[in-house]
């Protein structure tokens, strides 16, 4: 028994003409309707007028079990496909589609041959004879689970790519994105069809080596186990933008081959820069902290206190400059005047300095008492008449200029960056301790400010300590 039977219902259901042979081997028409019926993915049945069973095809054989030679011919569904006590409902609601325009869908539970049930989605339209009347119905039907599993595959792609809110990209095997959703061509600063097929290398300044990596291996082995945090930096008409991304990676392969084919990668990340920022922030605070209660137990052990201003100056250094001076002014102290404004000229002497040229702790000198030749304007003096921080920097400049700017200044000739913060003590200023940074570094900001006080402050200690002892 083919998936059609062979009677006058099934000649009702196509058009009255003649079985033609099909071919050399005599393929007759019913034969070749078969044939299509059983090569489909879904499974197909149809009824005549009087509802009764005329086409079943192998993909209906097995999702229900019944072959077509136990469904063709049947009368109905009840007491087989159907439980009884809901065949009418469901026959009802199928035969419907005779007298309705269009195709009627509908859910509903058939039985399988071992008694089970299956939630099934089923589209039924009216089939016409030919004097253009009803002669029956046919009805293709799927598993609901099937369906529902596809639907739901579809909407979430969906809502990734419009709805998500965190940056999902379909990076094809040659790293280039292949598909964007909104957020991530707004993390890009480009527009979601203009980045397709471009080289990762054109939208991010930085990080693209990371990030390029992290893509081929995650080609060659899989998704890694945890997600990476990237930094990189977005070019955009404003310059370049840094910002770190919390990234995860699926591998894709094509579900419809026996051996899976490589399709890309899904990228999936969140702009995450500012709480890691957060985090950096109060991990630096942390370790500040802590090189200031190391310092303080350290020169708690000096017998001079000139020494304990030098060992304050080189645990402030770790991580937070690279030169450091210290200057005294000359004859010990100045009092602030009443009006602001100080009568005379401030001359400062070089009491402390980190080495140049090679690592080691800050070395004591200014024996000989000498004033340090600094001009007027200069950032220390600045800071000691205006008993406040002072940040400097020469910005981006070439590296003759940059280091002509440091000689002038009496500093370290890769000096780029200073902060200079006034030693005051008991009310009086003592000098100015000053913090410089070399090229590749960042500029001082405020919170490198209120460091630099409170190390100012501990400097500013132990040489009024110095001073009481008389060995300024």
């Amino acid at each position: 028994m083919s998936a059609s039977r062979r009677s006058g219902t099934t000649d009702e259901l196509g058009p009255d003409e003649p079985e033609r042979d099909g071919g050399p081997e005599g393929v007759g028409g019913s034969d070749l309707l078969a044939a299509l019926l059983d090569g489909m993915d879904a499974a197909l049945c149809a009824f005549d007028a009087d509802g009764v069973l005329t086409h079943w095809n192998r993909e209906a054989e097995r999702i229900l079990g019944w072959t077509a030679a136990e469904a063709v011919g049947r009368q109905g569904l009840a007491g087989w496909a159907v439980r009884s006590a809901d065949a009418e409902e469901v026959e009802g609601r199928l035969m419907s589609a005779m007298q309705a325009p269009g195709r009627q869908v509908n859910e509903f539970a058939l039985l399988t041959k071992d008694g089970g049930r299956v939630l099934v989605r089923t589209q039924s339209a009216a089939v016409r004879g030919p004097d253009g009347k009803p002669a029956g119905i046919y009805c293709a039907f799927s598993e609901v689970h099937a369906q529902i599993d596809l639907e739901r595959s579809i909407a979430l792609s969906e809502a990734l790519f419009e709805d998500a809110s965190w940056g999902v990209v379909l990076v094809d095997a040659d790293l280039r994105p292949a598909v964007v959703n909104s957020h991530a061509a707004r993390a890009l600063g480009t527009g979601r069809t203009s980045v397709l097929g471009r080289p990762l290398g054109e939208l991010l300044a930085q990080g693209v080596e990371e990030l390029e990596a992290a893509l081929t291996h995650v080609l060659a082995e899989g998704a890694p186990p945890a997600p990476a945090e990237i930094w990189v930096s977005v070019r955009t008409p404003e310059g370049n933008l840094r910002r770190c991304w919390r990234s995860g990676f699926l591998r894709l392969a094509s579900p419809l081959t026996e051996e899976p084919v490589p399709l890309g990668v899904g990228w999936l990340f969140q702009d995450v820069t500012e709480a890691k920022q957060l985090e950096q922030e109060a991990s630096l605070l942390r370790f500040r902290a802590q090189q200031l209660h190391r310092a303080a137990r350290a020169a708690a052990e000096c017998e001079d206190p000139r020494d304990a201003a030098t060992v304050h100056l080189d645990f402030a250094l770790a991580g937070f400059a690279d030169h450091a001076l210290i200057d005294r002014v000359a004859g010990g102290s100045l009092n602030d005047p009443d009006g602001g404004v100080r009568a005379t000229a401030v001359r400062l002497i070089r009491v402390a300095a980190t080495p140049t040229g090679a690592p080691g702790p800050s070395l004591l000198t200014g024996a000989a008492g000498l004033p340090v030749r600094y001009g007027e304007g200069h950032p220390a003096l600045q800071c000691v008449e205006r008993v406040g921080s002072v940040r400097a920097g020469i910005g981006t400049v070439p590296p003759e200029q940059a280091r002509e700017w440091a000689r002038v200044r009496q500093w370290p000739t890769d000096a780029v960056h200073a902060l200079c913060a006034v030693l005051r003590s008991r009310g009086r200023t003592l000098g100015v301790v000053t913090f410089l940074r070399g090229a590749g570094r960042s500029q001082f900001e405020r919170s490198d400010s209120i460091y630099a006080e409170d190390v100012a402050v501990r400097i500013a200690a132990a040489l009024d300590l110095a001073e009481a002892a008389g060995g300024k």
